[in-house]
């Protein structure tokens, strides 16, 4: 898939992910990019690091590096985007839920509580990656009852397993917050400014 823009480009910019949210905040943002999303065992990796004794957020960047990479090597050219998020509630990695049930056991885990959102992203270009940056957003859940979890739950049944701790944001999520600490698009997945700043610096959006 190809994501035109009105803006001049010298380089050709690809997204190595299969994010919708990813793609809207590049799009919106005025970004041309083509999308290829990578194809790596996520769960190996994060045994792995876990393992290890690596951190949430080393494992995050870690996986965002291996998905520019992967993909940079069909696009020799191309500056190519990966992302990755990790959820940390004390000393519990949270992936995505399977199912709607996990996504429920998710969020009363996380109610009342704090918990950290890791953001990573990368570019590669030719299979080696030449930028990378990282963030910690602090998110509060509030107290929210039984009936509204169970609304909340099935309101949003067709989205609550596509986003690590069964909320997004940009959603009717923002509803079970009691305090958040970190920028809009970098709990999104997608560390724009710095993002931005590097594809500019870089000749890959006009000055």
């Amino acid at each position: 898939m190809i994501i035109a823009n009105d803006y001049r480009q010298k380089l050709p910019v690809v997204l190595a992910s299969a994010s919708a949210t990813r793609a809207a905040i590049l799009k919106g943002a005025g970004v041309g990019f083509s999308i290829h999303a990578a194809q790596i065992d996520e769960e190996s990796v994060k045994h792995s690091m876990h393992s290890a004794n690596r951190s949430a957020l080393d494992t995050a960047q870690a996986l965002s590096d291996l998905k520019s990479s992967q993909v940079s090597l069909g696009y020799p050219e191309a500056l190519v985007i990966g992302g990755d998020q990790m959820l940390v509630c004390g000393d519990t990695w949270l992936d995505k839920p399977s199912d709607l049930t996990s996504a429920r056991e998710q969020l009363c885990l996380l109610r009342g509580r704090s918990h950290e959102l890791l953001t990573a992203v990368s570019v590669a270009r030719g299979g080696a990656v030449i930028w990378r940056f990282s963030v910690i957003s602090e998110l509060v859940m509030r107290r929210f009852s039984d009936e509204f979890l169970d609304r909340y739950v099935e309101t949003e049944k067709e989205q609550v397993c596509n986003a690590v701790g069964g909320y997004r944001l940009e959603g009717l999520g923002v509803q079970l917050f009691s305090r958040i600490n970190g920028e809009y698009y970098d709990i999104l997945g997608m560390p724009l400014i710095a993002l931005l700043n590097f594809l500019r610096e870089h000749g890959a959006i006009e000055e």
